[in-house]
């Protein structure tokens, strides 16, 4: 997997300088919420395809394959993953466990959701997104 950087808007998990990178990122957030988010990501990188790039966009990282595919983020009480609309309500009833709005799921800083659900969404991100460069 390829790593690119990029200078965004937003709002990071801790202070006012954007990261750099994901693990610029990372090293910001407080634990658990960083182990939370460490599982996140190594289950999104076991999904997508070795060409796919992590960044940070809107001030918190994010994984693109052929456009964007998702985002995660630690926040003061929760962590979440920002799949899209379509993707959260294609998952609707494996997800009705946790808080979900229409583009983010929510989950607890100390209970990340699990790797199989995860590469589950990051694989409907992929053909959504594999299906729009078809056009």
């Amino acid at each position: 997997m390829k790593k690119a950087t990029s200078g965004d808007r937003g709002s990071a998990a801790k202070g006012n300088v954007a990261p750099k990178n994901v693990d610029e990122y990372l090293a910001g957030v407080p634990e658990p919420a960083r182990s939370t988010l460490n599982r996140v990501r190594a289950a999104i990188r076991s999904a997508v395809p070795p060409e796919a790039t992590e960044a940070i966009s809107y001030r918190i990282p994010t994984f693109r394959y052929k456009g964007p595919l998702l985002w995660f983020a630690a926040f003061s009480d929760h962590c979440s993953l920002f799949p899209g609309a379509s993707v959260i309500e294609a998952f609707k009833k494996e997800l009705k466990d946790f808080h979900t709005s229409k583009g983010t799921i929510r989950f607890p800083v100390d209970k990340p959701l699990s790797a199989a659900l995860v590469k589950k969404l990051v694989k409907a991100r992929i053909a959504e997104n594999e299906r729009k460069k078809q056009r």
